[in-house]
C-alpha cells in the first residue's frame, strides 16, 4: 500500500496523519509516480492551518521528484521509466506515490538528483520567475532581499551575482548572515536589531532600491516600501509572518509613486513554454554548478509534524525535503 501524510482538521503539526492510501490507475492525461524525494515549503503549513481553504480530509504539499511508473490513455511527451519533478496542484505531494495530470510535470535531466530537484523546483522557479519576469533589472541594480538565508533567498542570491547585482539581505542571525555571504549575499542587515530602510538607505546612498523582495509580510511590509527609491517595486511573494497589512494607496504615493505587487508562481509557470524556458534556464544553472542548491534539513515523510516545527520555528536555513 502507499502511504501519504494527509490532514482531516487545520490547526497545528499534529493535525498531520500518516496514512494508507488507495493510489489506482491513472486516468486519461495523467501518469502514476513513485516519488524519490518530497519538497517541505512554507507555503505546507498555510494549508495545515487553514490559511489557504482546501476541502477536507486532505492530502499536503505541491512539490515532489521521482519516477513515471505509469501513463494514462492519451498520454503523450512522458512514459513509464521518465524522471520528473513538479510543483503545484493537486496537493498531495507528501505521498510515497500519487497519480499527477501531465501538465504540472517537468522532465528531469540526469544530471540532477531526485533530492536536489524536490528541494528547488518551486524555489528555483520562484527565483527564476522573480528575477528574470517581474523587474526589467540591470547589471549593476541594487536589490534587498529578506530572508537572504532562505531556501528561496539562497537560490536567489546566487542568480543575482550572475545577473550582476547588488544583493542587500535581511537575516535573524550570524550563523543566517554567514549562509547568506557565502552564496553571494553583498550586505547583511540583522532586521531584528537593525533599521532595515534606514541601513538600505545607508547603502544606496540615500536612494533606496528598485526592487524589494519580500517574502516575510506583515512585519516587513512597511520597512520594505521605505526601502524603495521613486518608483520603485515592491514584490510580496510570501506571508511568513502573517498576511500583508491593508494598502493604503496614497501611501504609495507619499512613499514615491511607488508599486506594489503579489505574484504567485503558478501564474508564471502556466503556459507550458515559458516553464520549459524557465526550467531550462534553471537546471543549467544547477548542472553546470553556477547555483549550488542547499539541502540542510532531510526529514522520513512519517515526520511531516517535527519538519513543520523546524519550519515555523525558524530552525532551518536552505532547502529542506523529505527522501522516501
Amino acid at each position: 500500500m502507499a502511504h501519504a501524510i494527509r490532514f482531516h482538521e487545520t490547526g497545528g503539526p499534529d493535525v498531520l496523519r500518516w496514512e494508507e492510501v488507495e493510489v489506482g490507475a491513472p486516468g486519461p492525461g495523467e501518469v502514476r509516480i513513485r516519488h524519490a524525494a518530497v519538497g517541505l515549503n512554507f507555503a505546507d503549513t498555510y494549508f495545515r492551518t487553514g490559511l489557504y481553504p482546501a476541502p477536507l480530509p486532505a492530502g499536503l504539499g505541491v512539490e515532489a521528484a521521482g519516477t513515471v511508473e505509469a501513463v494514462g490513455p492519451g498520454v503523450t511527451g512522458f512514459a513509464e521509466g521518465d524522471r520528473v519533478t513538479y510543483t503545484g496542484s493537486p496537493l498531495g505531494a507528501y505521498s510515497t506515490e500519487r497519480v499527477m495530470p501531465t501538465g504540472s510535470l517537468i522532465k528531469l535531466p540526469d544530471a540532477i538528483g531526485f533530492e536536489t530537484a524536490a528541494a528547488m523546483t518551486m524555489r528555483g522557479l520562484t527565483s527564476a520567475y522573480l528575477l528574470r519576469r517581474i523587474h526589467p533589472l540591470q547589471a549593476g541594480d541594487t536589490v534587498l532581499l529578506h530572508a537572504a538565508a532562505g531556501g528561496v533567498g539562497l537560490i536567489l542570491c546566487q542568480w543575482a551575482k550572475l545577473l550582476g547585482l547588488t544583493v542587500i539581505g535581511t537575516v535573524s542571525s550570524t550563523e543566517k548572515a554567514e549562509l547568506a555571504r557565502a552564496h553571494g549575499c553583498d550586505h547583511v542587515v540583522y532586521y531584528r536589531e537593525e533599521d532595515v530602510a534606514a541601513r538600505v538607505r545607508e547603502l544606496t546612498g540615500g536612494e533606496g532600491v528598485p526592487v524589494v523582495f519580500d517574502s516575510v509580510g506583515r512585519t516587513t511590509f512597511a520597512g520594505s516600501l521605505a526601502s524603495l527609491r521613486r518608483r520603485g517595486l515592491l514584490v510580496c511573494f510570501g506571508t511568513a509572518s502573517g498576511p500583508v497589512p491593508p494598502i493604503d494607496a496614497m501611501q504609495l504615493a507619499l512613499h514615491g509613486s511607488v508599486f506594489v505587487t503579489r505574484p504567485a508562481l503558478a501564474d508564471y509557470i502556466a503556459d507550458p513554454a515559458e516553464r520549459a524556458e524557465l526550467a531550462g534556464e534553471l537546471f543549467g544553472h544547477v548542472a553546470a554548478g553556477r547555483i549550488r542548491i542547499e539541502i540542510n534539513q532531510r526529514y522520513s515523510l512519517k515526520d511531516a509534524a517535527q519538519a513543520h516545527r523546524d519550519l515555523e520555528g525558524g530552525r532551518t536555513t536552505g532547502s529542506s525535503v523529505f527522501v522516501l
